[in-house]
């Protein structure tokens, strides 16, 4: 990436952190030794353990780094974001955050339509950062990130319990195979949601509040979601309950943006209060959280990100 061809604000220091179960991909190292050829000076670091990817971000930080790539799942992302996140409240004094995606169902990714090949995704590396959120998660006292989207319910009973061997199988469509194979088999939370402007009470079998769209392997529970106007989106899916609840489940969990309308309370809001009844587990970018109460806040402008130009996830799309 020679001076003639990067633009403004493109990137000329990137530290990639790369998930361990990746890190053979041949066609990502002949993309980074192609940017390396072309002027970018591109550092590598390897996640194996928890706390690793902390680790690299402050790293990244102290040498300078314009941009971090986080390289991997959603989880890879997530991990990521939160440790850029806790490095600073100054978005413009943090490296950018860029993706590469190399995980099972890649879903922010996706849905930011993000390309999917090492040497097409880096281009993204030529483009500006823009302004991004992030979601705070407060629960039992500790603080969480949440770049894509928190949820509850059945779709994290399927991320945490479709199997590795089908998941690497099948890749994002295992999840769909393992949901679909529960619905009907779901036990409901009993829990309060209070906003500004919001209350409800009741039973739900998935909960999303999204910063991003979709999560459990293209899970589209809030589809129209943008990661810049300082808003959560909430939707709640009641219990689904006979023929039709099954026929309507299915549609759900496909993606299907009727059948959210038809069965679901939907809301956007900057902060959400949840009190469950019993312990309630939130997958939060993959990391599962357990508590009885969270408080969900929106934080406007959090990171800066590079993104495809027309990001469908940003409400200005069309930024150059």
């Amino acid at each position: 990436m020679d001076e003639t061809r990067a633009g403004p604000g493109a990137s000329r220091h990137a530290w990639l952190i790369l998930n361990g179960k990746a890190a053979g991909d041949e066609s990502l190292r002949v993309a980074v030794h192609a940017l390396r050829d072309n002027g970018l000076r591109v550092d590598v670091r390897v996640t194996w353990e928890h706390g690793d990817a902390a680790r690299h971000v402050a790293e990244a930080c102290a040498a300078g780094a314009d941009t971090v790539v986080a390289a991997g799942g959603d989880g890879t992302l997530g991990a990521v974001a939160a440790a850029l996140a806790e490095q600073g409240d100054d978005a413009h004094a943090l490296p950018a955050l860029a993706v590469l995606p190399l995980g099972t169902a890649n879903d922010f990714a996706a849905a930011a339509r993000v390309p999917e090949t090492p040497s097409e995704a880096l281009t993204l590396l030529q483009r500006p950062a823009v302004a991004i959120d992030l979601l705070r998660v407060e629960a039992d006292g500790a603080r969480h990130w949440c770049l894509n989207l928190a949820s509850g319910g059945f779709g994290t009973t399927v991320t945490q319990e479709t199997p590795g061997a089908l998941k690497r199988a099948l890749g994002g469509l295992a999840y769909a195979i393992s949901g679909l194979a529960r619905i009907g088999q779901v036990e409901p939370v009993h829990a309060r949601l209070q906003g500004e402007g919001f209350g409800w009470h009741g039973r739900f079998i998935a909960l999303g509040l999204g910063n991003g769209r979709q999560a459990g392997g293209g899970q589209a529970l809030c589809p129209d979601a943008c990661i810049d106007d300082g808003l959560i989106d909430l939707t709640l899916v009641p219990p689904l309950d006979g023929v039709l609840g099954d026929t309507l489940g299915t549609a759900v969990f496909e993606g299907s943006r009727a059948a959210l309308e038809r069965v679901a309370t939907r809301a956007r809001l900057p902060r959400v209060e949840l009190i469950a009844e019993t312990t309630l587990t939130l997958n939060l970018d993959g990391e599962p959280v357990t508590a009885r109460r969270f408080v969900v806040e929106a934080v406007p402008r959090r990171l800066r990100m590079r993104l495809p130009e027309r990001c469908p996830l940003l409400s200005m799309p069309n930024i150059p």
